[in-house]
């Protein structure tokens, strides 16, 4: 996929970014990534609340190889393929990939441990005693 044909795809969503990486593309909307292009699929960013969604639809969560085991990654499902041509229905299931990529974000802050106070170092200076 060109990065023409996904800014025309999502133009009813709205502004997106686009980044290469690992051999394909992650989409992004105000600084989260919501999608990712691998293969010449786009798998978008779900959640418990929009999964059932992709399972109606008979899709699956992104799947690779690596050190000769199938990994998994349920936080991102392939986009059925019938929304190639429904721009309008594309920007539906985008903005609500939009919403869990928020989710997401937010529960990382909240669960977040405060980072501890660094002890403070203090340091002894001797002075030259001249009597």
């Amino acid at each position: 996929m060109d990065r023409d044909f996904l800014i025309e795809l999502f133009a009813p969503f709205g502004a997106i970014g686009i980044r290469r990486m690992f051999g394909g593309m992650s989409l992004s909307a105000d600084g989260l990534t919501f999608a990712l292009v691998l293969r010449d699929a786009i798998y978008l960013k779900a959640d418990h609340d929009t999964i059932p969604s992709f399972e109606r639809e008979g899709m699956a969560p992104f799947c690779y190889e690596a050190r000769g085991r199938t990994r998994v990654m349920t936080s991102y499902w392939r986009m059925p393929e019938r929304l190639y041509d429904d721009p309008d229905e594309t920007a539906d299931w985008a903005k609500a990939a939009l919403e869990v990529a928020r989710r997401a974000a937010a529960n990382r802050v909240k669960t977040r441990k405060p980072r501890r106070a660094k002890k403070a170092v203090t340091k002894t200076v001797r002075r030259n005693a001249t009597t």
